[in-house]
């Protein structure tokens, strides 16, 4: 294993590189968010690369199958239920995998898209984390479980099973025993508290939807909540507790390796060559499997030679009592006729220690394969009772866990009139990195102020109006049709605005060339957070551009058919 002791990820706002410490990587608690396209999986994989490229293993739990592109560079093991996996794995595999990644220093792609039963997956993941849980209290090596959509595992809303409890106790308790956990998921909102408030490393990279942007601001600050939803592609806000610095705004360089997780396009798709493991690690675990296959195999032959005794045995009895009513009916003949009770006429008696001696024989055999099923069919009811308790004791350890956070939410409704009045703008500013924008933009001056401080603005407004067509020919109208009503739909939907509120907007920009995003705001009587959501959206649908930080126009497309539209009104 490498002495590295840092590793290089991208570059922070004024351009310096940034380094992330590997023991914090491997052994702390780290949650990488961002909505669809915004970067967190590219972010995951080059932290990925850069520990694989160090010689530092770890075990990543693909969800999607959008992994495995690592193995372009590095000798990975990709276990899963596909046959394009390396090894097609179930349960039984846990340990042995837990064994690989840990003692032998195996990285290892956990692909669980492939099966079909999730309950199958869920248990697989579950016995792997706990094997390492397990192991890691001996060996205490440092090592890295990167989790993708852990939200599926540890929902905010609804209940944590046993394996989203289990990860919840690796990030509260693996960091001392050298196991580290990576979460990652693209709906903060979605993720239980426990497990962020856990992390001592985070990454936020662009996120818009109200109820994800409200978890940044209380998890960082209120005024990133309105900045995080303008970030570009592979930009993130990082926040760390092992520097003085508590958020950096970062650049994150492209992952090396092939992407498996792109959105496929029209282009040839070309997939590269993988690098595989040795023949002899794949052994390894086919013999479990191969094992496991082997008893299958034998129960279900001798469920079927039991089946073919019990016919045999049947078929004799039939033949036995047969006989012996063609016995009893010819001494009852023979009576009749001679009138005497010491006539016998029967079987010959070879013919019936024959069939006496078979049917023995059939009867024991046939007890040995019952004894042996019943052995086995006390196992199953054992086993059954122990998670008959286990369900149990989960269910009343759940109720108690509920009331005792309906019981912190009544003592938070107590205590909420006596709240501390939140910190000064000043001293806010003392210990909170400004990733880009001015006083008005993050709060520090009240709203009067700000409005009153945005006369200027709006005489640049007057300034810049377009003469043609007339500022008075462009109105809410001109952006209603089937050119533009789509786009403006997705966009408040995902936003914190109105389509209303969307045409709004677009009038005051169309009459100017260029406006920030608080005089948008002050124009159209909505908050700066808010707006802020609603552009941000509007340009990744194409309808606005952004010439500088925190300044939009109209696209060019969108200006051109706004000129024909109010040129022909």
């Amino acid at each position: 294993m490498s002495d590295q002791r840092e590793i290089l990820v991208g570059e922070t706002d004024d351009g310096t590189d940034l380094h992330l410490p590997v023991v914090e990587l491997l052994t702390g608690r780290g949650f990488v968010t961002g909505k669809s396209g915004s970067g967190k999986s590219n972010t995951a994989s080059v932290i990925a690369e850069e520990l694989l490229e160090a010689g530092f293993p770890l075990l990543i739990v693909d969800t999607d199958g959008e992994y495995y592109g690592l193995k372009e560079e590095y000798e990975m093991l990709h276990a899963g239920a596909d046959e394009e996996c390396d090894i097609q794995i179930g349960p039984e595999h846990a340990e042995q995998m837990a064994s690989l990644a840990l003692e032998e220093n195996v990285p290892v792609i956990l692909d669980v898209s492939g099966y079909l039963d999730e309950e199958v997956a869920d248990e697989l993941l579950r016995k792997i984390a706990r094997q390492l849980f397990v192991k890691e209290k001996k060996l205490k090596k440092p090592f890295l479980l990167v989790v993708e959509e852990v939200h599926e595992y540890i929902p905010e809303g609804g209940g944590v099973g046993e394996t989203g409890n289990l990860l919840i106790k690796i990030s509260k308790r693996g960091r001392k025993h050298g196991l580290g956990i990576l979460g990652i998921s693209q709906r903060p909102a979605d993720v239980k508290k426990d497990f962020i408030t856990q992390a001592n490393w985070l990454v936020w990279h662009r996120l818009t939807w109200d109820n994800d942007t409200k978890v940044v601001g209380r998890i960082i600050d209120t005024e990133y909540a309105e900045l995080v939803s303008d970030l570009n592609d592979g930009q993130a806000f990082v926040q760390t507790d092992w520097t003085e610095i508590d958020v950096r705004k970062v650049q994150f360089r492209r992952k090396r390796t092939f992407d498996a997780g792109a959105t496929p396009g029209l282009d040839d798709f070309e997939r590269p060559e993988l690098k595989s493991v040795s023949d002899a690690l794949v052994g390894d675990l086919q013999d479990i499997s191969d094992r496991k296959q082997r008893e299958e195999d034998r129960i279900l032959e001798l469920e079927n030679k039991l089946e073919k005794k019990n016919k045999r045995i049947e078929t004799l009895e039939t033949e036995l009592e047969s006989a012996r009513d063609v016995s009893s009916a010819a001494k009852q003949m023979a009576d009749a006729l001679t009138g005497s009770n010491t006539v016998q006429t029967q079987l010959p008696a070879d013919e019936q220690r024959r069939l006496h001696d078979e049917l023995h024989a059939l009867e024991t055999e046939r007890d040995e394969l019952e004894a042996a099923l019943a052995e086995k069919d006390e196992r199953i009811e054992t086993l059954e009772a122990k998670l008959a308790s286990r369900t149990e004791t989960i269910a009343r350890l759940r109720e108690e866990n509920e009331r005792l956070q309906d019981r912190v939410r009544e003592l938070e409704h107590e205590t909420e009139p006596g709240k501390a009045a939140p910190e000064s703008a000043s001293t806010a500013e003392s210990t909170i990195i400004q990733a880009g924008g001015d006083d008005i933009e993050f709060g520090y001056t009240p709203f009067a102020e700000s409005r009153s401080g945005n006369e200027s603005a709006e005489a640049d407004i007057d300034e810049h109006t377009t003469t043609t067509p007339p500022a008075s020919a462009i109105h809410e109208d001109c952006f209603d049709g089937e050119w533009i009503n789509d786009r403006l739909a997705r966009a408040a939907g995902q936003s914190q605005c109105t389509v209303a509120t969307a045409r709004k907007a677009l009038v005051v920009l169309a009459r100017n060339e260029a406006l920030e995003t608080a005089t948008v705001a002050d124009s159209v009587e909505r908050s700066t957070v808010a707006v802020q959501s609603l552009l941000s959206e509007l340009r990744t649908e194409g309808v606005l551009d952004r010439p500088a930080e925190r300044t939009y126009t109209l696209a060019d497309d969108v200006q051109a058919e706004l000129n024909t539209v109010a040129n022909a009104e």
